[in-house]
């Protein structure tokens, strides 16, 4: 696509010009800037496919629904199969793969959009630099949610695996996490990836769980405002609670050097994550990606840690938003150590053993 028509460039131009107002009128702000992009459909500027030559780009490495995977688990991909191009490829409904080749059309796509995108972040963040206000603004990045490529045999989203459920939290706290920047001095200076001959080098990546309904509370903490405090159930008449709560207190590299050591944690919860996804029943159907609230009868409820991943399936009433715990249409139960990506449900070998009735047993709760 040219450059010009592109919104995410536009929106880029837009905040940058909205630092500079607050540079001028020196007011608290809070921006927030949200992209479009890797969402599909992938469009980008052209020249960023040769970061990703077509024969280099490589396939999912578990590309086959694994073995002892639920029905109701599986996602059919229903909007990518819906696209004209892909459509043309008269693919089998659910399982029937996506050629190789189309693959790779795809995943070198998604990885240059990805390239666009940084660079567009890329822009931003040095438009701090030169408004000024890198001193004294905090930056937080993160996603909505992750994207199969292939892996399980999966496209796009709807899924309680990591692949769909994992995405990037990372905070630029000035003099805390990194020490604030001279007058002038360019803490984000930008780095074209076009023109860059090595690739970056990403240091410090935590393996604790986070949630993301924790970045609000984070966020007020930073900035020195009241945390909320923790929702009641229910919570339709609070005028402000929070369901997460601030990761200030477990992370020491979001402490200033003056209060590390004077907190160990605080009260935080043991380090899990949640998510949930809907279906409509046991088997792929044209709407199991996207069901209407009326048509879900089957909700999955994933507990990750540090150590596993489990889900059930648990029947649903959309009319009354409650579980049935007894009616269980399907579970999963992976160990990252042994099972990094997910591809062998260890639900069945497990079930009735004593590892696997406490590590599920939350999500019943």
């Amino acid at each position: 696509m040219p450059e010009g028509t592109l919104p995410d460039i536009q929106s880029t131009e837009e905040a940058i010009r909205l630092l500079n107002i607050m540079k001028e009128s020196r007011s608290k702000f809070f921006l927030a800037v949200g992209y479009h992009k890797p969402h599909i459909p992938f469009r980008y500027p052209k020249e960023f496919l040769k970061l990703y030559p077509l024969e280099n780009v490589t396939l999912a490495p578990d590309p086959y629904v694994p073995k002892g995977l639920p029905s109701v688990a599986y996602n059919p991909w229903m909007d990518i199969r819906r696209r004209e191009d892909v459509a043309a490829l008269n693919i089998s409904f659910p399982y029937g793969p996506v050629p190789e080749d189309f693959q790779r059309m795809i995943r070198q796509s998604y990885f240059a959009t990805i390239s666009y995108l940084d660079t567009l972040v890329g822009k931003l963040l040095n438009g701090l630099d030169d408004a000024g206000l890198s001193h004294n603004t905090i930056v937080g990045f993160t996603a909505d949610h992750g994207w199969s490529l292939g892996e399980h045999g999966e496209w796009a989203k709807y899924s309680n695996f990591d692949i769909a459920t994992r995405v990037p939290l990372m905070f630029y706290v000035p003099g805390v996490t990194t020490p604030a920047p001279f007058p002038g001095e360019k803490l984000f200076p930008f780095m074209n990836p076009l023109a860059q001959s090595s690739n970056p080098v990403f240091q410090g990546q935590p393996k604790e769980m986070v949630e993301l309904v924790s970045l609000f509370a984070t966020l007020a903490e930073l900035a020195g405002l009241e945390v909320p405090p923790a929702c009641p159930h229910p919570s339709f008449q609070v005028s402000l609670c929070s369901e997460g709560k601030s990761l200030v207190r477990y992370f020491p590299s979001l402490r200033g050097p003056q209060e590390n050591g004077s907190n160990k944690g605080g009260d935080f919860d043991p380090p899990v994550a949640f998510s949930q996804y809907p279906r409509p029943g046991d088997t792929p159907e044209w709407n199991s990606d996207l069901p209407v609230l009326d048509d879900i009868r089957v909700m999955g409820y994933s507990i990750r840690s540090p150590d596993y991943r489990c889900t059930l399936w648990f029947g649903f009433d959309p009319g009354n938003f409650t579980v049935n715990l007894k009616d269980v249409h399907g579970g999963e139960l992976y160990f990252a150590a042994t099972d990094p990506n997910q591809d062998h449900n260890m639900y069945k070998s497990w079930r009735l053993s004593s590892l696997a009735q406490p590590l599920c047993k939350i999500l019943e709760c």
